[in-house]
């Protein structure tokens, strides 16, 4: 192995040898650990220390770096205290995560690091988003995230580097290319030759070096990182090396060739360089002691402390209130004919809207509100959204902020996460609520589960564009909230009406978590639902339902087209009936039904999703248990047919329940 120090000082070449030392000689003591029992699970990186350490050492301090599994030499580099991670390891309180997370699964904004999650390839995207804020704040900075070659076979590889290039993003992509992922070879997983060959698709550099030389490493990311502060643009740097360990420790080595092993050893990265480093007279032996017993020492003394950690003890309360990040106390009280407003209009200024009239002037509003916040999605710029929501908006908050994006879904609710992890607001178009699919990882893995993991908010607002009724068959007229309801630290609102939709919709963005804000289409433009609106900024409370009528005979919960539905069936029928509009999803207002139902006796769940597994059966099943005192009938409930949903009008008419639940609703009144 050949190095070239070229001009770097001999404190920079000593302090890299020390910086593949350390995470060497953790690892050595982890896997003694294991063996003993005191350590329950190890990816190792034992062989490709050159890659971590010197990408690490070659950032500035602030720029972020996404690692993996097997990079511990950034957690290290970047000065962490090894009794904190081994407490994070151990599943400590004392740990990042408060024992919520494993290994490396966390960020710390601290030490400008975001962790990986299970899911290969998914940080890609958020390294776009951190990116773009710095690009946007022009904060001359770039952004380094790992890849194996494995996680390069996944989509949200080509979506996050495709972003990146059509955005000329400040984006290292490190591809860590051991030859392996799991034990899957590399001819198993791609037939071209170097991933970078794969530069020239996307339109960006790309450059293969010696993963397991440090001087190698350092200086082309160094030289990499000056050039790409100056012209942003991403680049593909493909690290060529191997990992000496299995997968994880229990996976083992079995199939590896024996050769492979006794090939790669003569590259150990830290061998070699230490004996270029004796050769040049800047290394000893006795220097390599003192460093040695100096990174003893830290592991010990941490290894004694956390091991001697008490273990702990859960609180269901702090569990559960801890999903969500604190959203701003702004005094909720009812004001004129809005219920559960938190922030009032300036005046009482009203004009007539329609539902897609509200939600185009609560966008509008909210950019003007908040500087930070950035748009994205599919034709939003100058076509205005496939249903010209945001028309105009180009020309007074300019492309920077209203951001046309490829069809990348998942890189871009990536991106928004990343964006929030910079102190920056986003909101996601979905040009249709069914498009939603390609990008729930996204949204349940990483905007739900972040502040819960590692006390990171995402602030993003997805939009949702949804429901049927408008003939456009079982790709864009799906219902599909219930697929979210079942994710803790997610946020969902569906509003019925002109003012819920403009009141709830800027709310969402003065919320820290993620929102996905649910917009019926077959609404947008429905003048039967027009109503006056103020005209001036305003918020309602998320969480809180609306009584739409007040009546003492049965209970109606419902949500979205069915609101309506409802309250002009029991006024043509004078039934006298309690409507209660849940607005938010998630989390629903319990208390709002309660009450309802503890009042009339009886209660009626209604909504256009289909029946099975739906919202509804969530609420029939907590009125069983938590009124069933006061009922005087079964709980019913009433949805869409469980099909697709069709195309043909009069098969679309028949899968819904807007007929259909008049009959059940009578039923219900003759107990």
């Amino acid at each position: 192995m050949q190095f070239d120090r070229k001009k770097y000082s001999e404190k920079i070449l000593l302090d890299l040898y020390k910086s593949m030392l350390k995470p060497r000689m953790i690892e050595d003591k982890m896997l003694i650990l294991i063996r003993q029992g005191q350590v329950s699970k190890w990816f190792s990186g034992i062989g490709q220390e050159a890659i971590s350490s010197g990408a690490t050492l070659a950032l500035e301090e602030d720029e972020y770096i996404l690692p993996l599994h097997r990079n511990l030499g950034v957690w290290t580099n970047r000065d962490m205290p090894f009794e904190k991670l081994f407490s994070q390891w151990q599943g400590k309180m004392n740990g990042y995560t408060k024992g919520r997370e494993r290994s490396f699964h966390f960020g710390t904004n601290e030490h400008h690091i975001v962790g990986m999650i299970s899911h290969l390839g998914a940080m890609l995207g958020v390294a776009d988003g951190i990116a773009l804020a710095h690009k946007l704040k022009k904060e001359k900075k770039i952004t380094l995230v790992f890849s194996g070659d494995g996680g390069a076979s996944e989509g949200d590889f080509h979506e996050a580097i495709n972003v990146a290039a059509v955005w000329d993003l400040p984006v290292i992509f490190l591809i860590e290319n051991n030859g392996y992922g799991l034990s899957t070879p590399t001819n198993e997983q791609y037939r071209f030759k170097n991933f970078i060959d794969k530069g020239i698709g996307y339109g960006i550099d790309a450059i293969k070096i010696d993963g397991n030389n440090i001087l190698e490493v350092y200086d082309t990311v160094k030289n990499l990182a000056v050039e790409i502060r100056k012209n942003p643009k991403p680049v593909i740097l493909e690290c060529v090396t191997f990992r000496m360990r299995g997968h994880e420790e229990a996976s083992g080595t079995k199939y590896i060739p024996k050769e492979l092993f006794e090939e790669w050893a003569k590259k150990d990265p830290i061998l070699n360089y230490e004996n270029f480093l004796k050769t040049e007279k800047i290394l000893t032996d006795d220097l390599i002691k003192k460093m040695r017993d100096e990174i003893k020492k830290e592991m010990d003394d941490g290894i004694e402390k956390v091991l001697n950690e008490p273990e702990i003890i859960p609180d269901i309360k702090i569990e559960t209130t801890e999903i969500y990040a604190p959203v701003e106390n702004n005094n909720s009280e009812n004001y004129q004919n809005l219920q559960h407003v938190t922030i009032k209009p300036i005046t009482d200024n009203r004009s007539p809207k329609r539902l897609i009239d509200a939600v185009s002037d609560g966008l509008h509003l909210a950019m003007r509100k908040h500087e930070n916040l950035i748009f994205m999605g599919q034709d939003i710029a100058e076509y205005g959204g496939a249903f010209k929501i945001t028309q105009g908006f180009v020309e007074e908050f300019g492309k920077e902020r209203i951001r046309n994006t490829p069809l990348c879904e998942s890189a871009i609710l990536g991106a928004a996460y990343g964006l929030s992890i910079k102190g920056m607001k986003a909101m996601v178009e979905m040009q249709f609520a069914d498009f939603v699919s390609v990008g729930f990882n996204q949204i349940v893995n990483n905007l739900a589960k972040s502040f819960y993991r590692w006390g990171q908010n995402a602030d993003v607002v997805v939009r949702m564009p949804t429901g049927a009724g408008v003939g456009a068959g079982p790709f864009h007229s799906q219902s599909n909230e219930a697929w979210f309801f079942h994710v803790p630290g997610l946020k969902i609102v569906y509003p019925s009406t002109p003012s819920d939709a403009k009141g709830l919709l800027t709310a969402s963005f003065s919320d820290p978590n993620p929102v996905l804000f649910f917009e019926h289409k077959n609404l947008y433009r429905s003048v039967e639902i027009e109503e006056d609106v103020f005209d001036d900024y305003y918020e309602l409370e998320i969480g809180k339902a609306r009584k739409v009528r007040n009546g003492n005979e049965v209970s109606i919960i419902t949500y979205g087209a069915a609101v309506h539905w409802a309250a002009k069936y029991v006024e043509e029928k004078n039934i006298d009936a309690d409507i209660i509009d849940l607005r938010t999803l998630l989390p629903w207002d319990k208390n709002a039904v309660e009450e309802s139902v503890k009042k009339t006796g009886k209660a009626f769940i209604l909504h256009e999703d289909t029946l099975t597994g739906g919202i509804g059966a969530e609420i029939a099943a907590y009125i069983s248990q938590h009124c069933f005192k006061n009922l005087d009938a079964p709980v019913m409930r009433c949805g869409s047919l469980d099909t697709p949903v069709p195309f043909n009008i009069h098969l679309e008419d028949n899968f819904l329940p807007k007929e259909r639940f008049k009959k059940e609703l009578d039923e219900l009144l003759g107990f």
